[in-house]
């Protein structure tokens, strides 16, 4: 795939059990958290991270009731 632009990079995803533990972990050492926690329905879910460096990585936890959860969160604010 062509870059769409000359600063577009490419972004490193590492697995993780919990995102959630690991993103606590990774600012404990001085990294930050640019994107926290997003759900990918039926997959799981990601955080942006950057390194004490500014290297953009991100981190994976995979979860297939992602999707569940999303389903019930709209279900509800359809109700609201």
């Amino acid at each position: 795939m062509k870059r769409q632009n000359e600063q577009q990079g490419i972004t490193n995803f590492i697995d993780v059990k919990l995102i959630n533990e690991y993103s606590s972990k990774l600012e404990q050492l001085g990294d930050k958290i640019v994107m926290p926690k997003t759900s990918v329905p039926e997959m799981g879910y990601f955080a942006i991270c950057l390194d004490t460096e500014n290297n953009s990585f991100a981190i994976r936890e995979i979860d297939s009731g992602a999707k569940r959860i999303l389903i019930l969160i709209l279900k509800l604010s359809k109700n609201e």
